[in-house]
């Protein structure tokens, strides 16, 4: 049921995010993610300077006067948008959680596509398929997939990325941008990031809070696991649980960068305590530059 509240929601990322997409990202998503070729558009006379091997010789011939070909971008890309709702996107030590960040997330890179004419599809999964809004383009289409990432009440607590990715590899039958949102605190993925990866121009985007890589000194507190429940007290004024944690977490991102750099996969890190923009417009720079 699509609340007041909610539609205050949708409305306030709508604001936020579209002006981020006018002054940064459109452009910088335009130049890194291309169409699917040129198109003839029109002819135009002559200037000096043009290309000559750009003539349409026909046109000059009935004008009397020199004509060029004009081309045009065919654009028509598919987004597909994938966000990982398992319940450890809940966690959030800053002023907003993972899934929270991953909300805003998705609509600047929906808006950015909308922009540029793209459709735009979303998958919410957890480990199993939530909800699949099929690709469309337009900024209505676009306010519906910010308002089921928002309004969604995932069936299952638990993680399995390969679900979400299997599924875009069923509903997308032609090359697709995929950005997969997610904490990734799950195992057993590499096979279907791989598939994926071969198939579709895939982005994973990393997220993180500061709590998980170094726990601050509050005394006993008792920690649960957002995914199965289980609670278990721990003294994080002894150093040397503190010390074990921030290993275990380190051990943890560079199996996961590890896996992403074997797999030759570009990803984009971003912190709930930090801004998302600065992560993705570098990684929208390097990708530009490479192209």
């Amino acid at each position: 049921m699509i609340t007041r509240e909610l539609i205050k929601k949708v409305r306030k990322i709508e604001i936020t995010t579209n002006r981020v997409v006018s002054n940064q990202l459109a452009g910088q998503y335009h130049s890194v993610f291309k169409g699917r070729g040129m198109s003839f558009a029109e002819v135009r006379p002559y200037q000096p300077g043009d290309e000559i091997r750009q003539i349409d010789w026909n046109v000059s011939a009935r004008m009397n006067e020199t004509y060029v070909k004009q081309f045009e971008e065919e654009r028509e890309l598919t987004v597909m948008i994938l966000v990982d709702q398992s319940a450890s996107g809940l966690f959030g030590t800053r002023e907003q959680s993972k899934a929270e960040l991953a909300a805003e997330i998705a609509a600047v890179l929906a808006f950015s596509a909308i922009k540029n004419n793209d459709r735009v599809g979303l998958i919410l999964f957890t480990d199993q398929i939530e909800k699949y809004v099929p690709p469309k383009k337009g900024r209505k289409h676009v306010l519906r997939v910010v308002t089921e990432i928002l309004d969604s009440e995932p069936k299952s607590p638990r993680t399995d990325l390969s679900v979400g990715l299997s599924f875009l590899t069923r509903v997308a039958k032609r090359k697709t941008v995929a950005f997969l949102i997610s904490d990734f605190l799950a195992e057993g993925y590499e096979k279907a990031l791989r598939i994926v990866n071969s198939r579709h121009d895939l982005v994973p985007i990393v997220l993180t809070d500061p709590a998980e890589e170094s726990l601050p000194d509050v005394g006993i507190v008792f920690l649960r696991d957002a995914e199965t429940g289980d609670v278990v007290p721990v003294d994080t004024g002894d150093k040397g649980f503190r010390a074990r944690w921030r290993e275990f977490a380190k051990m943890e991102k560079e199996n996961r960068e590890r896996l992403l750099r074997k797999l030759d996969v570009e990803w984009v890190g971003v912190r709930t305590d930090k801004a998302y923009m600065p992560p993705l417009t570098r990684f929208f720079q390097r990708r530009a530059q490479r192209a």
